[in-house]
């Protein structure tokens, strides 16, 4: 069976990713506290319980990891409000777990990709190609993972497969209580997320972005 590491796989877009793929694959479910909730909903999972923020936490939770096909970088943190009012701390935050948590895990199990012809699917955001107002620690991280999909994607090219995908307003928790403005399901990301990992391993969807239907 092949194996996938998903992070933020306790809820939102991480948790219905790993449902979808947990029907052919084995599931690394990653949380930052608890993922007993998902590991026992799923038919073949174990828990990926790290603090994304802890470089060092990352490394040693990854360095367990020997076989891996596919890595779905899902986890994420929005900080919303002006940009005079947000904290070093808060920004400190969205750049650690949007970007260099990301990085770090990448790095940590390339070897173990490279030696599946493996896939990495970073879930980015309509926010990593445009600014959105009140968001600026958000869109700041999502523009550099953007930045560092891309130029993997140059790097591993024939080694590894890189896909960036960019949801739309999905409804999860990072958008409880907002504008009342049409969202989708996570699933239909997880569906995307599929898409992605069922084209290899001769091809690689390279960008995809699923936003919710138009009303009118």
């Amino acid at each position: 069976m092949k194996k996938a590491l998903i992070t933020g796989a306790s809820r939102g877009i991480g948790r219905a990713i790993a449902e979808e793929l947990g029907r052919d694959h084995h599931i690394y479910a990653g949380a930052s506290k608890d993922a007993s909730d998902v590991v026992a909903a799923l038919p073949s999972a174990e828990p990926f319980e790290v603090d994304l923020t802890d470089t060092d936490a990352i490394l040693e939770a990854a360095s367990k990891i020997e076989e891996l096909d596919v890595l779905v970088l899902a986890a994420g943190v929005l900080h919303k409000g002006p940009f005079e009012e947000l904290t070093d701390e808060q920004w400190r935050e969205s750049m650690a777990v949007n970007l260099l948590a990301p990085v770090a895990l990448t790095r940590a199990v390339l070897p173990a990709l490279r030696r599946s012809s493996g896939l990495i699917i970073a879930i980015n955001s309509g926010a990593g190609f445009h600014g959105v107002a009140d968001n600026t620690a958000y869109c700041a991280s999502k523009f550099a993972l953007r930045g560092f999909t891309d130029a993997l994607q140059e790097e591993e090219a024939g080694r590894i497969r890189v896909t960036s995908l960019h949801p739309g307003r999905t409804d999860t928790d990072m958008l409880a209580g907002d504008d009342g403005r049409p969202k989708m399901d996570a699933a239909e990301v997880a569906k995307a997320a599929r898409l992605a990992v069922d084209a290899g391993p001769d091809a690689v969807v390279e960008f995809l972005r699923v936003r919710p239907a138009r009303t009118s």
